[in-house]
């Protein structure tokens, strides 16, 4: 095994395979969240707890190992332009597509939401372009406590969240120059360290600040994906290399933790579904659930590092598509379900057909929209001048 630690400015090459990978249970996940008793912006007529406990598979651990990746490849940017093109960079990168996300690629999810709990609600005619100019205009849509601010950023919370992380790295990063000695430990150690920040913030943040991805009132996300941000900045400095070894040596014993605390945490569900549990057992739980996010993500870059060894032109390319389809896959998919709906398929059909003309349609989007400058960097298309600059906007992606 390679234990060599990596440089801040050198590549890892299975992190293109990871964030393909990552990004590419969006679609499934997104398209299930239709089907389930969870609160979402549309929901199905069949909406039943079927595809639930395959939801919570990925739900703990997916956003935060796209929010570790894009940490390290933060450093690996700030390492090669500095702080003022690292802060340019994120940028461009991130606030355009949000901005124009915002104004453009989220209105279908409002005006489906509306449409379909509280029509009575709607603007004018009820038609799309009458919503979309009041959307623009602001405003509140409420249906008894359950209100929707507009404009809203709905799926692209993430792109801010990211932002601020980046900024904050850059720049404490130019300030301070530490020089961070290698940390030496066990591999063990690896897989329970830092769970303990996530298991603490579960147990004493969450119940007081439930999530709200409204970027200023969301202390128990900030914690927890200011966290993994934070090391996976680190993992590119002598401080916290060695977390790629480890999680490589640790992933059969990773994936096998995760899978028993996903069954017990199923189990603790399926007990206390209409009761209230002890609270012992409920701060054992929350422990469980905080900590089952970091055995994940482990298991997740120990086995990424098997599947995905050594560059391939192919996945790059597949990295760089990928935030396009993340900006565009959830309006998609909600005018999809809509569209479907009046033909009374069965639900797995439907979802089937949801997943694949999602990521067909998401794919022509992106091929199209490359080949359109100014509109490509909107969508987080980025195009590089050349061989160099490809590589590099692979590197940066997250």
């Amino acid at each position: 095994m390679n234990t060599a630690l990596p440089t801040s400015g050198s590549r890892l090459p299975f992190l293109d395979g990871l964030r393909v990978a990552a990004f590419a249970l969006l679609i499934p996940y997104h398209v299930g969240m239709y089907y389930v008793t969870w609160d979402w912006h549309v929901k199905s007529p069949a909406a039943s707890d079927t595809l639930e406990p395959f939801m919570m598979l990925s739900s703990p651990w997916r956003l935060g190992l796209l929010f570790l990746i894009a940490g390290a490849a933060c450093r690996g940017l700030m390492a090669r332009r500095g702080v003022a093109g690292t802060l340019k960079d994120r940028t461009l990168r991130l606030l355009l597509p949000l901005f124009f996300g915002m104004a453009v690629v989220v209105p279908p999810q409002a005006y489906f939401e509306v449409l379909t709990k509280a029509p009575a609600l709607l603007p004018g005619d009820g038609g799309y372009l009458d919503f979309w100019w009041a959307y623009l205009h602001g405003g509140r849509y409420c249906r008894g406590s359950d209100c929707m601010t507009v404009p809203t950023w709905n799926h692209l919370w993430f792109l801010p969240y990211l932002w601020l992380y980046a900024v904050v790295g850059a720049v404490a990063a130019g300030l301070l120059r530490l020089k961070p000695p290698a940390l030496r430990m066990p591999a063990w150690a690896w897989l329970l360290l830092p769970a303990l920040p996530l298991a603490l913030a579960r147990i004493f943040v969450m119940p007081h600040f439930p999530t709200t991805h409204d970027l200023v009132h969301d202390l128990y996300e900030h914690l927890e994906y200011g966290w993994l941000f934070a090391l996976g900045w680190a993992s590119r400095t002598p401080l916290a290399a060695q977390l790629w070894a480890a999680a490589l040596r640790l992933r059969w014993v990773a994936l096998a933790v995760f899978l028993a605390s996903w069954a017990l945490l199923l189990a603790f569900a399926i007990a206390y579904d209409q009761v209230a549990p002890p609270a012992g057992l409920l701060v054992a739980a929350r422990a469980l659930r905080g900590s089952e996010t970091w055995w994940a993500i482990v298991a997740a870059c120990g086995w990424a590092q098997r599947a995905f060894p050594r560059e391939s032109p192919l996945l790059r390319q597949a990295s760089a598509a990928v935030f396009c389809l993340y900006v565009l896959h959830q309006s998609v998919i909600v005018a999809l379900s809509q569209g479907l709906r009046p033909l009374g398929l069965p639900w797995g059909v439907e979802a089937v057909a949801l997943v694949g003309l999602t990521f067909g349609l998401c794919a022509l989007a992106y091929l199209a929209l490359r080949r359109v400058p100014g509109l490509a960097l909107l969508v987080g298309i980025q195009r590089p001048r050349g061989r160099l600059e490809g590589r590099v906007a692979s590197a940066a992606l997250a």
